[in-house]
């Protein structure tokens, strides 16, 4: 593609690689005339801006020169001191002169541009070039075998490599090695190159080629192999590029072939030492791969022939050429379109003349109507290769379940460049949390093992915080006995220590009492001693007195708190009188339990009510309780109601959140088990909305009693601070040991998965698969959930481990059996660790050669028996292999007059295989070749001709002859493959194809019959294994090389009868993409 272009006759010169923005240097060039016929010369430099569209390149500055020029070199000598910014243009004359530029002057537009110029050589100076190691060295050459070494820090004194060549001659180019910064190359037009060494400034070697018809107009070193370098020849007769290798200097290493007339430039790429530039008479401009001598990319040129090509220092997929029709054009190897730099191009020659006639005639022009262009029909073809500046040198990238692919380019040996060297792809397995993962396996193995008495015993001993402890302490209590007591004694409430604390309560209010009494009752005999005698007051002793009966009332309370018991009376007083005892007797007579107890209330005789609410019955006393306990307000009274009442839930709801402790301890006594969990909720609600952290972190301890998992996880996810590895890892322990308990309690019935528990566990299981831990991650996602995320990673997971894949065969591969087919064990289910050595999306193991040890050439030819032709018949005398089922053939008595689909003919013929039950695709009708009658048996009938058939076949009782099952080992095999094939038969739709695949199937039966009778060599089997694990990643070239190694490596007889079917079974599947 052209990017830019420069109207000059001129030769040019890229800026060094150090330079930005990135210029180009035109110098007008010698012994070339324009269409002007100007003898003028200047040199111009143009800046490269690839973010404009257009063509045209922005000339940044030009200083008019009284040279032309053969050579011109931009070297980068200056620039890193900035005694020259942008380093010096080393210009070769026509007159043996050459002259150093300071190019930032000629950027800055400054009159005295030139650094200093000698006329050392006596004619033209033709040949330039900067060292690379060195920049202050400069090599040029002229007429008459001259060549200089010029040192630019002292440019008047010049020195020679060594003495003349002789005969003596022009030399046109010279090149500095690349490596080796003392070895300098030339060439002549005679098409001799000279190796100089400076050191000891002395001709050490002459490349020529014994044809005597090389005129050498390029010579380029190559840029990574000192001992390399290439020749171009001008010669229309020898239109050839030479590459040469010193250490075998007899004759060319390769030799580039495709100019059809004489070379007349060179340029080897210096960012990728695979790509050679060259531009010839026949107006081509070729793009090579010198080690393979491969045309990799042909740029678009004009009908002109181009004299000078360069590759850009800075852009390495930028390069110039200069052509003969006096114009420099910039390309890029990269390929694109500049199909609007043409439409640009257009409309800014419409706008330069407006709406005005050019002409004078007064009338106005039309806007400019481009004419529709066809489409190029000329496609430039694309470089065959990417080059080495794309290309990682190295590379790293994660993938699914912790795997680290790292790749690196490892550079080919110097002795060996033209051979490709292997590619290592290294997979490896990447842990970054070990504490996370230590913990996961430590939970892992309890859950395993069952042992969650042991494990929150040991979390409780660990544990950092007084908190910690006690949420584990109440999580240990799930798995042991009288959970409810425990929780009690967690709580503070211990029954032995209580019920000693009440004793001595009592006895202290014993010992008090007494005392009291012993008081009363010596002050009561003292006055009784001052009283008169008594017969003074006879005729009053049967009117009661108030103050008698209130002493004798405080007598009998007294005697009832100290457990008196009053003498009995011996008279019962029924006498119904109107005042409220009349009136409770007279209830009481008529039975009238509720009036009387209603009196009782309202006389505030509380305790006679009571007694007289529990003979009424359990209704009247429930009424009678809540009269009692709406009357009576006390600091306990709503406990006792709500003993009594047993309405827990209002106490829950309306007590106060500092004694949190005793209303739970209060659940734990009195709930009932259908209520229990509900009621912890609520208490756990409510602290969680309390304002005082303190008391929102006990509502886990109440969701832990409840056996609420999803609470508890929103409680966690709201209080957390951080969501790293081993804080999830908390989370986890504490739901998965509760869901545990919840289980055990529940009787074995799994509790459901609410979203944030499903969301948590998704995160905790993405978490273990990128640590590598793919069988615990999965066994950690919840299979009662609806959420996408978690369906997705249980996919990735499954296909990872394999599972997916085995899954797909048993659906894929199920079919309704008939009654006759004896049902064997289905080997789908199994899983294979062989599998889960093949990283997903990476057929190869660690590390990964892409020249795999079975890269062998594919020179086996299979049988030339066709794939629906019968297998041959071997008619030796030894004993012939039965299927499973086998019917003997009966002979032919009569026309076959069976009709098609007759549900009374026998559904499967003789050599039809028989698999496991889950596995029989030859019973799917349509996948059975077109046009068979099912009705027909379909074995090798080999009767004589005319031998009755019908009838007779019915009456022929049916042999079956068992085999020997597949080792189960090598049942994996068996699965792989009938998958394989009916993979394909899905997604085939020609009929031949399955036609292929149908024979297919059945003459994989000769590779089972093998592994039955276990005959196979143990590198047959180990190939087999190595290409089933190849299908399983879906790396079928991998198989096919497999393949040719086992059929090239092991012998004929023992394969030819299932290897070419495996074969084209792996074809069909590379070309379906199953």
């Amino acid at each position: 593609m052209k990017l830019k272009e420069i109207n000059r006759t001129a030769i040019q010169a890229w800026s060094p690689a150090p330079q930005h923005p990135i210029y180009l240097a035109a110098g007008t060039s010698a012994q070339q005339l324009d269409a002007s016929f100007s003898t003028s010369a200047s040199l111009e430099i143009f800046e490269l801006d690839l973010a404009d569209p257009t063509l045209a390149m922005k000339s940044c500055g030009s200083f008019s020169s009284p040279h032309r020029y053969h050579k011109l070199v931009w070297g980068p000598h200056g620039i890193e001191d900035q005694s020259l910014p942008s380093g010096v243009l080393i210009a070769g004359g026509e007159n043996g002169n050459i002259i150093l530029y300071d190019a930032s002057r000629i950027i800055a537009g400054d009159g005295e541009v030139i650094i200093s110029q000698s006329e050392k050589h006596t004619g033209a100076v033709r040949a330039l070039d900067v060292n690379s190691s060195q920049t202050n060295l400069v090599a040029s050459g002229g007429n008459e075998s001259e060549i200089y070494i010029w040192d630019l820090n002292n440019f008047s004194s010049p020195m020679t490599p060594g003495p003349k060549t002789q005969p003596l001659e022009d030399i046109s180019c010279v090149a500095w090695n690349k490596q080796v910064q003392h070895i300098l190359a030339s060439a002549s037009p005679s098409g001799k190159a000279s190796v100089w060494d400076l050191r000891k400034n002395d001709l050490i070697i002459k490349v020529s080629d014994h044809s005597n018809r090389m005129h050498c107009s390029g010579l380029a070193w190559n840029p990574e192999v000192a001992t390399q370098l290439v020749l171009a020849s001008e010669d229309d007769r020898m239109p050839v590029i030479q590459m040469w290798d010193l250490r075998f200097a007899t004759s060319p290493l390769k030799v580039l072939e495709s100019h059809t007339r004489g070379v007349l430039a060179i340029a080897w790429s210096e960012a990728d030492p695979e790509l050679l530039l060259s531009c010839g008479k026949d107006n081509r401009i070729l793009c090579w791969n010198p080690n393979t001598a491969e045309v990799l990319y042909e740029l678009p040129t004009s009908t002109q022939w181009c004299f000078d090509i360069q590759w850009c220092p800075r852009n390495p997929a930028v390069l110039s050429a200069a052509a003969f029709d006096g114009r420099i054009s910039i390309y890029s190897i990269m390929g694109g379109s500049n199909d609007n730099a043409s439409t640009l191009q257009a409309e800014q020659l419409s706008s330069s003349f407006g709406n005005m006639d050019p002409f004078g005639t007064g009338k106005t022009l039309p806007p400019l109507q481009l004419p529709p262009t066809a489409p190029s029909q000329s496609t430039v073809t694309p470089l065959k290769k990417p080059p080495k500046w794309i290309c990682r040198p190295v590379g790293a990238s994660f993938a699914f379940g912790g795997k680290l692919v790292t790749l690196d380019n490892i550079k080919p040996a110097a002795q060996q460049p033209q051979q490709t060297a292997a590619h290592v792809v290294h997979i490896s397995q990447v842990v970054t949390e070990t504490d996370f993962l230590d913990r996961s396996n430590r939970l892992q193995e309890t859950l395993t093992a069952g042992h969650f008495l042991e494990y929150c015993q040991t979390k409780i001993e660990a544990a950092r915080s007084e908190f910690e402890k006690t949420v584990w302490s109440f999580l240990k209590v799930n798995f042991e006995e009288d959970a409810r007591g425990k929780y009690l004694d967690l709580l503070g409430y211990k029954k032995e220590e209580l019920a000693l604390k009440i004793a001595s309560a009592l006895e202290q209010n014993c010992k008090s009492d007494e005392d009291d009494v012993a008081e009363k009752k010596g002050s009561v005999e003292e006055e009784e001693e001052e009283e008169p005698p008594a017969a003074e007051t006879s005729d009053l002793d049967q009117i009661p007195f108030e103050e008698e009966e209130e002493e004798e009332e405080a007598a009998a309370e007294e005697t009832s708190i100290t457990d008196i018991t009053p003498a009995p009376s011996d008279t019962v007083n029924l006498e119904a009188s109107q005042d409220a005892d009349g009136l409770i007797t007279q209830a009481l007579l008529t039975g009238d339990y509720e009036a009387a107890v209603n009196l009782c209330l309202h006389q505030n005789r509380m305790a006679d009510g009571i007694i007289l609410a529990i003979a009424g019955g359990p209704e009247l006393l429930a009424k009678t309780q809540k009269k009692y306990f709406s009357k009576t307000q006390s600091k306990i009274s709503k406990l006792i109601s709500a003993v009594v009442m047993k309405d827990w839930l209002d106490v829950l709801e309306t007590c106060e959140l500092q004694s949190w402790k005793e209303a739970l301890a209060a659940v734990m006594t009195y709930a009932k088990p259908d209520e229990f969990s509900s009621l912890c909720g609520v208490l756990g609600s409510r602290l969680e909305a309390a304002d005082d952290t303190a008391l929102q972190a006990q509502a886990c301890l109440c969701y832990i009693c409840a056996g609420s998992v999803e609470p508890l996880v929103a409680h966690w996810v709201r209080a957390q601070d951080s969501c790293g590895p081993l804080a999830l890892q908390e989370l986890v322990e504490k739901v998965v040991v509760l869901q545990r308990a919840v289980l055990r309690a529940q009787g074995g019935v799994s509790p459901d998965t609410g979203a944030l528990l499903a969301e948590k566990m998704n995160q905790y299981a993405s978490l273990l698969a990128s640590q590598g831990s793919l069988h615990t991650a999965i066994s950690y996602l919840p299979t009662n959930t609806q959420q996408v995320a978690v369906h997705h990673l249980r996919d990735r997971l499954s296909r990872a481990l394999g599972h997916h894949q085995q899954s797909e065969v048993m659906q894929t591969h199920t079919a309704p059996a008939p009654p006759q087919v004896p049902v064997q064990p289905a080997a789908h289910t199994q899983y294979h660790p062989q599998v889960e050595s093949c990283a997903p999306g990476f057929g190869l193991q660690s590390p990964v050669s892409a020249s795999a040890p079975f890269m062998i050439s594919q020179q086996y030819q299979r049988p030339q028996n066709g794939w629906n032709d019968p297998p041959a018949i071997n008619r030796a005398p030894k004993k012939k292999k039965m299927p499973e089922t086998f019917t003997p053939p009966a002979p032919i008595t009569a026309p076959i007059m069976t009709p098609l689909g007759d549900p009374q003919a026998p559904q499967q013929g003789p050599d039809h295989p028989v698999g496991p039950a889950t596995f029989s695709p030859i019973q799917q009708q349509p996948l059975g070749p077109p046009g068979r009658n099912p009705s027909m048996p379909q074995g090798n009938m080999e009767g004589a001709p005319g031998a009755p058939i019908g009838d007779v076949i019915k009456s022929i009782p049916t042999e079956k002859i068992t085999k020997k099952p597949i080792p189960e080992e090598h049942l994996v095999l068996k699965n792989t493959f009938e998958g394989l094939i009916q993979k394909c038969l899905a997604a085939a739709s020609d009929p031949q194809t399955k036609r292929k695949l149908d024979d297919a199937h059945k003459r994989l039966e000769y590779l089972y019959d093998k592994l039955r009778e276990q005959t196979l060599s143990p590198a047959i089997i180990s190939g087999l294994h190595s290409m089933a694990r190849s299908i399983e990643c879906r790396c079928y070239s991998d198989g096919l090389n497999i393949h040719t190694h086992i059929v090239s490596s092991s012998n004929f007889s023992e394969t030819s009868a299932f290897m070419p079917i495996l074969k084209v079974v792996l074809t069909q599947a590379n070309k379906l993409a199953v």
